[in-house]
């Protein structure tokens, strides 16, 4: 008889149920309730995991309690939202995205993995993988961005990052896929609102990259909080016992978000907690975070017949199994021993990661700095502002270990005169400080100004209606950029902002996003050309926000926009056009494609397709670019999106080279959800593009046929 099975007979109802109680410590408030102190809960066998709790006396602490106090001495289950850094804060995911890097990607991920794991963390709440097409989102920040398959190879590289190739041996630190799923979609970007998608949407774009992190060894996964076509995710059979556990054949462990399977009372699917609590079981749900609702009322549920001891089981067995698979039945107290140079690896790593991260968005000719600015004059609200840097879910970060724009200028360049005024704060009205703020301009061979929002104007409960900056930020830029002197704006957000009038009136314009640690240094090596930058946008950038949602890979209507005619698809007071598209980002150099092609006419099921094009460095820097392979099947029984991303590669490019870059397209890659919503791959004629971006003026076309073998 297994561990497992010994310990699931020698349990009582209540020390089953303990198991699948997750509560909070409350050293981090990431939810509405706090759960205060569990020790006596935990003594009682009445805990199966805690998470806001970090530091190894602490977490040492509550273990004891669970191993020595308890009849059975299960070992607790110590979670965090490490998301995007531990104690090293790296960028926030959906600017480290813009890298398009999966090696990075991971190598970050296991950098927050060994720091987390050595102060006794054993599973994070991540990665996040809400594809998210609508900015006015908080969570957008935390996420992939817009593309399904750039969110399956995020998920894909995430989870390596975290759990390792064996996490029960080298990286004890179990990822949670969240938030499944669809929560990017929320009606009108609203965190927690109902969301309504099609089939078609959930399964060409929200599930796959949860598909991926599964295939990946994803060890849990989190519901999301929102409803999906009527169904609240934590009540969601179809998708959780349907989708992950018998089509996908997920056996780790799903849990709530937080106090979500309380709040189906409020969704209206519940009478009271105890139906809350047996529709969430039998839905396939296995921990409870926080609401305590399986801990008070599965044995009311179990009395009334509303689920049985099978199913309850069957939950606590996979949390078992975790544990085990941690290897904690075996050293409960077990933590990573960092190597002593980890700490300035990491921080190393943190620095490439932020350069990489930063998107250069407009220049007419102001970076890099040219070597003659003597004087130099650094505006803003987030010009000095360490603890924004850090952006959303940063629980263990510090802002003492953060490094501003001015700070970074002001090491960058030792013997050029910066000075500093925030000017105006991130919000509120006050405009007094616009007047000594222009006064600073005056004299300045360049002005760097620091825009945006705070870091909690993003992720969790940070959804804005307006994109544009907040409180009297415009009239300072305004009043700044009147006086003349050549200005960089850097755009310190979460999400894209609407901010047309800052694109056409700045000489450059930098999406800075929320960088980590290292923010002002990795900017200051951007704008003196220290570091050429390379990011790519993740996400379509709106003009307006009316626009939203946006994203490249929209249909075709009926009636394509027709400039000549009214009766098209348009809008009447801005363009369709988004402000920047996917995969936009501009360097210090220029690079041009030429000669795609395609080495075979017809793509049969058996043997891929190698598309090849030729990429040249027009430039005398050396470079980094991006190729994205994007595809149309022109002619399908489900209508196709105009462009689908199919593959992306990286190149380095020293200065004038040219070189060839390959892709291989199988016939999978045209695999889509037919009518029945099973795979299909049809055969017929299909468009082959590459560019730098998804702008469709800027693509080279090929042609490919694909045959059925």
């Amino acid at each position: 008889m297994s561990r497992i099975d010994c310990l699931l007979r020698a349990m009582t109802l209540e020390e089953k149920l303990g198991q699948l109680n997750l509560v909070t410590a409350g050293q981090a408030v990431t939810g509405p309730v706090v759960c205060g102190d569990t020790t006596k809960d935990i003594c009682a066998g009445r805990v199966g995991g805690v998470f806001n709790l970090w530091g190894l006396d602490a977490l040492a602490c509550a273990q004891r309690s669970a191993v020595e106090e308890t009849r059975l001495g299960v070992p607790l289950l110590f979670g965090l939202d490490v998301l995007h850094g531990h104690r090293t804060i790296f960028p926030i995911p959906l600017a480290e995205t813009g890298a398009f890097d999966s090696r990075l990607w991971e190598r970050t991920a296991r950098a927050a993995a060994l720091e987390a794991a050595s102060e006794g963390i054993h599973l994070t709440f991540a990665p996040m993988l809400d594809v998210s097409r609508d900015p006015r989102w908080g969570r957008i920040a935390e996420g992939p961005g817009e593309d399904p398959l750039v969110g399956e190879k995020f998920a894909q590289a995430k989870v390596r990052g975290f759990q390792g190739d064996d996490f029960s041996r080298f990286y004890p630190l179990a990822a949670t896929a969240k938030h499944f799923c669809a929560g990017g979609a929320a009606t009108a970007g609203r965190d927690y609102a109902a969301v309504d998608v099609s089939e078609r949407a959930l399964h060409e774009v929200y599930l796959p990259p949860f598909r991926a992190a599964l295939e990946a060894g994803c060890a849990a996964v989190m519901t999301a909080f929102n409803n999906v076509n009527g169904a609240p995710m934590a009540a969601q059979r179809r998708l959780l016992n349907g989708y992950l556990r018998r089509r996908l054949k997920f056996d780790g462990v799903i849990m709530s978000d937080y106090t979500a399977i309380a709040e189906l009372v409020e969704h209206g699917v519940a009478a009271d907690s105890v139906e809350a609590a047996a529709i969430a079981l039998k839905a396939g749900v296995d921990m409870d975070m926080v609401s305590g609702v399986y801990l008070a009322h599965l044995p009311e549920a179990l009395d009334r017949c509303l689920v049985d001891m099978r199913d309850i089981d069957a939950a606590v067995a996979r949390v078992l199994q975790l544990k085990d698979r941690l290897g904690l039945f075996d050293d409960p107290y077990r933590v990573v021993r960092l190597d002593a140079g980890a700490k300035e690896t990491h921080r190393r790593l943190a620095l490439e990661a932020a350069r990489r991260s930063a998107t250069l968005l407009t220049n007419r000719g102001l970076l890099p700095l040219s070597a003659n600015v003597r004087r130099i004059a650094i505006i803003g609200p987030l010009a000095d502002a360490g603890a924004d840097m850090l952006g959303p879910w940063s629980a263990a970060g510090g802002a003492e270990n953060c490094v501003t724009t001015f700070a970074g200028l002001r090491r960058a360049l030792p013997n050029c005169e910066i000075a500093h005024h925030s000017g105006v704060a991130i919000e509120g009205d006050d405009e007094s400080g616009i007047a000594p703020a222009c006064a600073l301009v005056k004299g300045a061979d360049a002005v760097v100004l620091c825009l945006g929002e705070s870091a909690g104007m993003s992720g969790e409960a940070a959804c804005r209606a307006a994109l544009g900056l907040p409180g009297k930020q415009r009239q300072l830029a305004e009043r700044v950029m009147s006086a003349g002197a050549p200005t960089v704006a850097l755009l310190f957000c979460g999400r894209p902002l609407a901010v047309p009038w800052l694109f056409e009136r700045a000489q450059a314009v930098v999406a800075a996003w929320f960088l980590g640690d290292r923010a002002g240094e990795a900017i200051a090596d951007i704008l003196t050309g220290r570091f050429n930058p390379s990011a790519r946008l993740a996400v379509t950038w709106p003009q307006e926000v009316g626009q939203v949602p946006i994203f490249y890979s929209a249909r075709s209507t009926g009636r394509p926009f027709d400039a000549a005619n009214p009766y098209t698809s348009r809008y009447l007071d801005c363009s369709n056009d988004p402000q920047f598209p996917f995969g936009h980002g501009l360097s210090f150099s220029r690079t041009t494609l030429s000669n795609l092609r395609v080495d075979c006419a017809e793509l049969n099921t058996s043997q891929p397709a190698k598309v090849r094009v030729d990429v040249r460095s027009e430039s005398d820097i050396a470079t980094e670019e991006t190729i994205f392979l994007f595809a149309r099947d022109r002619i399908a029984s489900v209508a196709r999106p105009l462009i689908e991303l199919k593959d992306w590669t990286k190149v380095a490019l020293q200065p004038r080279e040219t070189a060839t870059v390959d892709f291989a397209l199988s016939a999978e890659a045209f695999q889509f959800p037919g009518e029945d919503m099973e795979p299909v791959v049809e055969p017929g004629d299909v468009d082959i593009f590459a560019g730098l971006s998804a702008d469709p003026d800027r693509l080279l076309s090929a042609r490919l046929r694909i045959v059925c073998a």
